[in-house]
Order: structure tokens, then sequence, then C-alpha cells
């Protein structure tokens, strides 16, 4: 059976698209979704089996993080043992957008998420349907570009390749998304 693919507004997420692809997210589900330049690889970042099966996908090593998105800044409180102030600024000046910032991770966030090495890249999502996805699911997301490790990221669904979509559980394409590299990591 093909994976179900919504078409979704990226400006003005439509909220049933959007509460669909939570409700597979706080199920342990994977979802294809965009950020503001590729699409992205989604699922609950404190559910290290939906974790796994993100590692699973894109064929990646277990010894390379996975970043996750947030949709406010309060969010960090659940991911990071303390925000320095040289992040603040950071956050102040770059967020939303396509800055990740590496923080000393609570204990709560599970290792395989950190590839065991106690850091967590986070970033604010920029991207209208990243950040109600985000907002809906209530915790961190993960952020992973969706591609088969090694592989550029793609900014068109068409150009997926099947081996990322056919083990997903939906797919929201909004269509062209600007391309480019992904996020600056600081």
């Amino acid at each position: 059976m093909p994976t179900p693919v919504i078409h979704i507004d990226p400006e003005n997420p439509a909220s049933e698209a959007i509460e669909a692809a939570a409700s597979l997210i706080k199920e342990g589900g994977v979802v294809i979704y965009p950020t503001r330049s590729l699409y992205g690889l989604g699922a609950d970042a404190f559910n290290s089996e939906a974790v796994d099966r993100i590692f699973a996908i894109k064929q990646r090593s277990q010894q390379k993080p996975i970043l996750v998105l947030i949709d406010h800044p309060e969010q960090l409180t659940k991911l990071v043992r303390q925000v320095p102030g040289v992040a603040v600024k950071l956050m102040e000046r770059f967020w939303p957008g396509c800055l990740t910032i590496v923080f000393e991770a609570r204990n709560t966030v599970p290792d395989n998420l950190t590839a065991g090495s106690g850091k967590i890249g986070v970033r604010l999502a920029g991207h209208a349907v990243a950040r109600a996805l985000a907002n809906v699911v209530q915790r961190p997301i993960t952020g992973t570009s969706a591609n088969l490790a090694g592989r550029p990221g793609c900014h068109r669904i068409e150009n997926l390749e099947p081996q990322i979509i056919r083990p997903v559980d939906l797919v929201l394409d909004a269509g062209a998304l600007k391309g480019g590299k992904g996020s600056t990591v600081s």
C-alpha cells in the first residue's frame, strides 16, 4: 500500500493535516514534512523506538546524532541542562531559522538521539508547517533531512528516494521548497 500524501499549504497549513501528522508522530510514527529549505523526517524526539526508525530509514550511522525542532524556546527546558548567555543572543538574532544550536542534553533525552554524546542540536522551526507540527505534537520532533545517509537532501517530494517514502507513515507535501543545504550548526 502506498504511503499517504497530504498536499498542504506551506504558509497556512490546514489544521486537519497537521492534526493527522501529529497524531501519527505521537503514536510513534514517522512523517515526511517541509522544513525551511528541505524535506525532513519527523518523529517524537523522546520516543527512542521512533528515533531508531529514523536511523533505519535513512540508513544512517547510529554514531551521528539527530537534531530536533521545537516550536518555542520554552521547549528547551525539556531538552537541555542550561541555556548559556551566548545561546540566548544567537536565538534572539537567528531564530526561527536555519541555525542549529548544540546544548548539553538533559538525562531524559534518549541516548540514540544524541548518539551517546550527551549533546543535543536544537533549532526553532522556521517553516509554518514544521512549527505547527511541533506545536500540536507538544514535544520536540526530529528534524533530520529526508534522504539516505550521504545523499543530498530534497526540496521536492517527487525527488525523494522510494526507500525514504515507503517506510514512513505519512507525507506532508508543501510543494517545492527553496532548497540549498541544511542548517548552520553552532
